[in-house]
């Protein structure tokens, strides 16, 4: 028999907190209740949490570059 629903947990190593979603595939769908856009997949906690910091970091890169490039958008029309 499939489960209709999922279970989720809450975690925290102190520093980050994460929602582990079990998938129908095993492993774990993880987000963040911080940062709505992290969303990544993961087997296990321990590799949810370093997953986690690897999205953290690619978006926070994401969002500089971005940045960056509004800002100088702003200058050249200026």
């Amino acid at each position: 028999m499939v489960s209709q629903n999922p279970k989720s947990y809450t975690v925290s190593d102190g520093d980050l907190v994460l929602n582990l979603q079990e998938a129908e595939e095993g492993g774990y769908i993880v987000t963040s209740p911080l940062d709505p856009q992290l969303i990544t997949e993961a087997e296990t906690i321990a590799e949810a949490f370093a997953m986690a910091r690897d999205a953290m970091e690619s978006l926070n890169d994401s969002r500089i570059k971005l940045f960056e490039q509004l800002k100088a958008s702003e200058g050249g029309a200026a």
